[in-house]
């Protein structure tokens, strides 16, 4: 199958596969989103609740190892979204995605300096909204997925945005291999997102024992934490995120905390997961699919297993 999936965006960042990397806070660094784009998918920096100088360092790591384009995932929520996103665009990044927040206020910004804008979204009335405001894409993203997640699953999330709107539709949630993107299309997605697979590659730079745990994970072996903050992410079980989610409840929460401790419990918390492995007080986000994910591979032979998987299924291998 060609790249000619009812995306021209793709064609317009000289992707050799629809396949994007999800913008994982930490996780998602410079060398990860640069081997994607190098190797034909798009690469996607996270920041998470970075800050303009730790951002600006991963755009360059990023661009010494490809000259192909590559985006920046920035977290609305985040206290340092005005320096981020002058970074971005000092240093003519190419897409930015977003998550948790409405990028309307900063969208005609980027597209006067020829950025793209492609959020995340987790239901139908926000993929229109976002339609509305001038986006260039969605990701309609479903509750399989890990890190922050809406309610809706992506089997029943997709179909029902690429109904509702009339741009690119990109799907996420659940996807590991050729056979869920080969689903995706027969959803009517033109594109893929994934992002736990990513966290078992080669060029992954998450603890060697976050590698181990998404490759020793099984079936069941997520769970949802944030309930009662209305902050649901999708983590491996821990004795971290269990006691976490015991205390969620069976505490009486009177007053939810501030911004400044939201990050801190988040960033901290993520931080030592992907920088130290740490399983006593680390949130080591990742998705359903880990329990499909069995060895770390080259992110070269990731994107090509999937994509020559789904072309086969799809019956066209052109």
């Amino acid at each position: 199958m060609s790249i000619e999936l009812n995306n021209p965006l793709f064609e317009k960042l000289g992707m050799k596969y629809p396949i994007i990397q999800g913008g994982m806070a930490w996780a998602g660094t410079g060398r990860l989103a640069g081997a994607v784009s190098e190797a034909g998918g798009l690469g996607i920096i996270g920041t998470g609740y970075w800050k303009a100088d730790k951002v600006r360092e991963e755009i360059k790591r990023a661009r010494a190892i490809t000259d192909k384009p590559f985006g920046v995932n920035v977290m609305l929520l985040s206290r340092h979204i005005r320096e981020v996103f002058d970074v971005i665009i000092e240093e003519g990044v190419r897409v930015v995605a977003t998550g948790a927040g409405d990028p309307s206020p900063f969208i005609d910004e980027l597209h006067a300096h020829g950025i793209l804008v492609i959020p995340v979204i987790p239901s139908v009335g926000l993929a229109k909204m976002m339609e509305k405001k001038g986006v260039d894409a969605v990701v309609a993203e479903g509750m399989e997925s890990g890190g922050h997640i809406g309610m809706l699953t992506t089997m029943t999330l997709v179909p029902q945005v690429v109904d509702a709107v009339n741009i690119p539709v990109i799907a996420a949630g659940g996807i590991a291999d050729g056979r869920g993107a080969a689903a995706a299309f027969m959803l009517g997605a033109s594109g893929i997102q994934m992002g736990t697979r990513f966290l078992a590659s080669e060029e992954s730079e998450v603890h060697p024992d976050f590698k181990a745990a998404v490759i020793k994970a099984k079936d069941i072996d997520t769970l949802v934490t944030g309930e009662l903050l209305g902050n649901r992410a999708r983590v491996l079980k821990t004795k971290m995120s269990k006691n976490f989610v015991k205390q969620e409840r069976f505490e009486i929460q009177k007053e939810k905390p501030d911004a400044a401790a939201i990050e801190e419990l988040e960033n901290g918390a993520l931080r030592r997961a992907v920088l130290d492995g740490n399983k006593e007080d680390g949130a080591f986000m990742a998705g359903q699919i880990s329990g499909m994910i069995h060895e770390l591979k080259p992110v070269a032979s990731i994107l090509d297993d999937v994509w020559t998987q789904a072309t086969d299924l799809m019956g066209n291998n052109k």
